[in-house]
């Protein structure tokens, strides 16, 4: 089993026991990263961001930097000769002759399977439109397994906007892959998880619902999620839907002990800061195994360092 110069596009590029090493070695590196400062000298990594991003770009920077590479890239596509009118493809076509790896976001659905298909080294899709955020799914299973100890049967529970976060999309895909899973879906009738992705999870035990305080006491990871704004064409829509959800202290106290709190970040109003406090809330250490597990995804990726 080898992902030496393999694409992640989506989640299912990768079997289940395929994406089991890179959590394990993402585990192994965070027990002790200094293991790893070395690995990666000589190599480079091309972060081609066509959308804003804070958590997701860092984070892949800090990985390359922690293993002993380097990093090129842009965060800002008028800056590139996109303002020129270079069409992807060239793009892609052009920045694999000069590094090892690309890690790219965009904001149109099917960009990444588009830009893989030009690409001549590893490409990691950090985030495509409404479509698939695949290492924010392997941040996830990390973060499940390191708390939970295990990604088996587990009741999950989606909260916010599933129409449009790429990141819910691509959990709920990977997790039904694995044994015993059960959803349960928390959105109003506007932001309800796509029929598309329920189709891709068929055979698999789901209830969707519109209240939290329902669904909170029975779920063992609560994933939270904002309206994203930038997603709507009808901006008096966002207005109306935005704060539908909004976990506090008071509806925590309805769940359970082991309950874990996501959020694949940036936090807007859908989780009270006082809720940091509580041992359950997990969703800051999440961005920290986010770097740990794109180290270990660009280890695998490249063969080396193990």
């Amino acid at each position: 089993m080898t992902l030496v110069g393999r694409h992640l596009v989506q989640p299912a590029d990768f079997s289940v026991e395929e994406i089991e090493s890179v959590l394990d070695l993402g585990l192994r590196i965070k027990e002790d990263p200094s293991k790893y400062i070395r690995v990666a000298e000589g190599k480079l990594l091309a972060t081609l961001f066509y959308e804003p991003s804070t958590r997701t770009r860092l984070s892949f920077e800090a990985a390359m930097n922690r293993l002993g590479g380097r990093i090129i890239g842009f965060s800002d596509p008028g800056a590139s000769s996109v303002s020129k009118g270079e069409s992807l493809e060239d793009t892609i076509t052009t920045v694999s002759n000069y590094v090892d790896v690309i890690a790219m976001r965009h904001p149109i659905s099917g960009a990444a399977i588009q830009a893989s298909k030009a690409c001549k080294i590893p490409f990691i899709n950090a985030g495509d439109g409404k479509n698939q955020h695949p290492t924010q799914t392997l941040t996830d299973l990390l973060t499940i397994k390191a708390c939970r100890g295990q990604l088996n049967n587990l009741t999950i529970a989606m909260c916010g906007d599933l129409k449009y976060g790429r990141t819910v999309h691509s959990l709920a895909k990977a997790m039904s892959r694995y044994t015993d899973t059960k959803f349960i879906f928390i959105a109003p009738d506007e932001l309800k998880m796509p029929e598309e992705v329920l189709n891709d999870i068929e055979g698999i035990n789901y209830e969707q619902t519109a209240s939290l305080e329902e669904a909170i006491g029975k779920c063992d990871i609560l994933y939270m999620t904002r309206v994203q704004r930038e997603r709507f064409e009808d901006k008096a829509q966002y207005e109306r839907l935005k704060d539908t959800y909004i976990l506090d202290v008071e509806k925590m106290s309805k769940a359970k002990e082991n309950m874990l709190v996501l959020h694949p970040l940036p936090r807007v109003n859908e989780i009270a800061v006082e809720v940091d406090q509580d041992p359950r809330a997990k969703y800051f250490e999440q961005a920290q195994y986010g770097m740990y597990v794109r180290m270990a995804l660009i280890m695998k990726l490249l063969g080396i360092g193990e």
